[in-house]
């Protein structure tokens, strides 16, 4: 099978012809339909969490149940399912019994500490793969499993009542799910920011009540303004300190600002605004299954419509190059079976 894993050096990616070992008790083998990129796996391929030369990358699979091992019981052959972030927990943990699994100490990440999905097959761990309802369109479910069950975490965690302001700081491949998930989940006033036209238009398309080009003009006045007072909630999905730093200018008393996006530098955090405002930050990370049923749920029932380009396996090391150079659109998505000649019916 083809798979697109971290090449030898550590600094990039390779697309190679590779094999997987047999099915253990408790896993089953996925036949991937298709795997969305993320930044995340740009991370991950130029070594910046520690190299891991060989790694089979993907977090956002998607695909169909070919053979179930031994003691398994939540699938059956068929069965359509994702291959997520949140690989595995150890189930038994503070973390993993109080609705916190993506804190699990001893997690297992998929295309990070475990062979992921952006492979023509793939193995899971059968408790851990959700199962993707009917009715919605695999490529699009492939972008839910990660950039849209993160920003509907992220919200969620923010705990937004309909009519509040919701400010998503970055309009990329997570932010124009976030705007989605913002405006026709939780009935919020929704406002986008970034640099970049193009991702404010697509923003505006699926829903943003407002948006702001944080080059053109200055977003934390334009945001005191328009929420007569501050933003209830601001999602952070831009690597950008800046961001992050103008989220916290703009926020309400009271207001939370729920960090997603990953820029190697330090927030800036005014304490006497934290503490006479009582201001919250929060650390969001992807989504527990059950959030994640919730997401697939929502994009089912057409409420979130996914932005997706497909595009071939060969195709990978493009698409990492475009990621790096900010110039994707919505979410990229390999399919898998274009172009396929592994004799596997698809």
């Amino acid at each position: 099978m083809k798979a697109v894993v971290v090449n030898k050096e550590g600094t990039g990616v390779e697309v190679v012809e590779t094999s997987l070992r047999p099915l253990k008790v408790g896993e089953a083998l996925v036949d991937v339909e298709y795997c969305g990129v993320c930044h995340t796996d740009l991370h991950v391929a130029h070594g910046d969490f520690g190299k891991k030369p060989g790694r089979i990358l993907g977090h956002e699979g998607i695909g169909i149940v070919r053979e179930v091992a031994e003691g398994v019981t939540s699938l059956k052959v068929g069965d359509r399912v994702s291959i997520a972030w949140f690989f595995e927990g150890c189930g038994r943990c503070e973390y993993c019994v109080t609705g916190n699994e993506t804190l699990c100490r001893s997690v297992i990440n998929a295309g990070y500490t475990a062979d992921g999905g952006m492979a023509q097959e793939c193995i899971v761990t059968a408790d851990y793969a959700v199962k993707v309802p009917e009715g919605l369109d695999p490529a699009q479910a492939s972008s839910i499993t990660c950039a849209g069950v993160t920003t509907y975490k992220a919200i969620k965690v923010g705990k937004p009542q309909p009519g509040q302001w919701v400010v998503i700081w970055g309009a990329g491949g997570l932010g124009n799910l976030a705007v989605q998930y913002a405006k026709k989940v939780f009935n919020t006033n929704v406002v986008a920011v970034d640099i970049n036209d193009d991702k404010l238009a697509l923003a505006k398309e699926v829903g943003a009540d407002y948006v702001i080009n944080g080059k053109k003009e200055d977003p934390v006045k334009k945001i005191l303004e328009l929420s007569n007072g501050g933003a209830h909630i601001s999602v952070v999905t831009a690597v950008s300190k800046v961001a992050f730093n103008q989220a916290i200018d703009s926020a309400r008393a009271a207001g939370k600002v729920v960090a997603v996006g990953l820029p190697s530098e330090t927030m800036d955090v005014s304490i006497v605004k934290t503490v006479l405002d009582g201001i919250e930050i929060i650390g969001s990370l992807v989504g527990t299954r059950e959030d994640l049923k919730e997401a697939f749920e929502f994009g089912a029932q057409g409420l979130v419509v996914p932005v997706v380009q497909t595009r071939t396996i060969e195709e990978a090391p493009a698409i990492f190059e475009e990621m790096e150079q900010g110039k994707i659109q919505g979410r990229m998505v390999i399919d898998m079976k274009a172009g396929c000649s592994c004799g596997h019916k698809h």
